[in-house]
């Protein structure tokens, strides 16, 4: 496709393609509206399997989609932002690991890419206007490709849900499964689903909503054990088995969904301001954030993990929000890579309904095993009258304390 095409108009726009309901309307609606040709492009961070990518681009197709390009970002949405999080532990209001939103940058720029290649001059994406994915495209694209134009019909348009059902029946065109009651999400970091029970603090959603542990509570399974290991942070292994990290993560949430592993309702902030609330389901983001968590804890000093902290939330808010280009982010990466030199080891895990537990870790730069001392047990690099000493300096700002206000009470009131 040339330039030229684009600079008159006859050249294609190019739709971020999810499959959904939105994006399933868009495909010719906007061929309908703009009167040009529609290509669908499908930015895979996860979770498309063959069979669901031929489908995917048969109902394209099917909708009138002039040509389909299904894109495999998942080993690049590992290097670009998964690694981070897992290095900083990030979770969203202590309990949300970003199971999608984290992606959408990169979706954004695979998308970016594509229409220059296409030789288009414009994208459409089928965010709407009340939630976060509408700025996280759209700051992204900005970011990158400010001379793309930026179609965003259902949040400029404000079409409501029925009403892209209604027009896709009317016309025979196919509907994607379930999409009069839920949204759904899923990538490689876990699922997201939004229905009528999340639009309020109230509730759940039913057991069948539930895409990846759908009966994982009321068929529980027998406990099972696995190995998980690390090396500088990054997940190299599991029970033995060396694999890529994207390799490690499908094989977590195979392994961990059937027992109702990471399934939860995260109600948080907005980027908009509003407050929202989604369910969740991401057993292998649990698995690897738990596991890398009490790995640090071995090979860490506690400053080291102080100050991790107190980067890494930050850093989790701007991936949330869509700012992951911001020069920042690097700045920040800068300082997980580094303090994950010596976070190499291994993690015994039991899988058992509901959660995951840390039977042990270990790891050759265990700061545990460096000590000659033993907690609670017998002193190793110091003496007992080290540790009285010890305990007198540490108690003195205390004891200042007590002593300045016993004076206080014994001087006049006027004073």
């Amino acid at each position: 496709m040339s330039n030229t095409a684009a600079r008159t108009g006859t050249a294609p726009i190019v739709l971020a393609y999810s499959g959904g309901l939105d994006t399933s309307f868009l495909v010719p609606w906007i061929a309908q509206q703009e009167r040009r040709p529609v290509i669908t492009v499908t930015v895979d961070t996860g979770g498309i399997d063959r069979q669901a990518a031929r489908v995917l681009a048969e109902r394209a197709r099917a909708l009138g989609a002039v040509a389909h390009h299904q894109v495999d970002a998942r080993a690049d949405y590992f290097e670009q932002v998964l690694r981070f999080l897992i290095m900083g532990n990030v979770r969203r209001g202590q309990l949300y690991p970003l199971c999608v939103g984290a992606e959408r940058v990169m979706q954004a720029q695979t998308i970016a890419r594509m229409a220059r290649k296409l030789g288009s001059d414009t994208v459409a994406h089928g965010c709407t206007a009340a939630g976060n994915d509408q700025v996280r495209f759209e700051v992204a694209l900005r970011t990158l490709a400010p001379d793309l134009k930026v179609l965003a019909p259902v949040r400029d348009e404000a079409f409501k849900r029925q009403d892209e059902l209604e027009y896709l029946q009317q016309r025979g065109l196919p509907v994607p499964p379930s999409a009069a009651r839920y949204s759904v999400n899923r990538g490689l970091w876990g699922v997201t689903i939004g229905g009528q029970e999340t639009l309020t603090s109230a509730g759940s959603i039913p057991d069948d909503a539930w895409l990846l542990t759908r009966d994982a509570f009321t068929r529980p399974r027998p406990a099972e054990r696995h190995v998980l290991s690390f090396r500088a942070g990054r997940p190299v292994a599991l029970d033995g088995k060396a694999a890529s990290p994207v390799g490690i993560i499908e094989a977590l949430e195979t392994l961990a969904a059937p027992f109702g592993i990471g399934r939860g309702i995260h109600l948080g902030d907005t980027i908009i301001g509003t407050k929202g609330r989604v369910a969740f389901e991401a057993p292998a983001a649990e698995v690897l954030l738990t596991a890398h968590r009490e790995l640090e804890k071995l090979v860490l000093t506690g400053r080291q993990q102080r100050i991790k902290e107190l980067v890494a939330q930050p850093y989790g808010d701007l991936v949330h929000e869509g700012q992951l280009l911001d020069p920042v982010c690097r700045d920040i990466e800068a300082l997980l890579l580094s303090s994950q030199q010596r976070v190499t080891g291994d993690v015994h895990l039991l899988l058992q309904s509901g959660s995951v537990f840390v039977e042990g870790v270990e790891s050759p730069f265990s700061l545990m095993a460096a000590s000659r001392g033993v907690y609670g047990e017998a002193a190793g690099e110091w003496s007992a009258s080290d540790s009285l000493g010890f305990s007198r300096i540490v108690a003195l700002p205390g004891v200042f304390y007590t002593r300045a206000g016993e004076r206080a009470a014994t001087l006049p009131k006027d004073q």
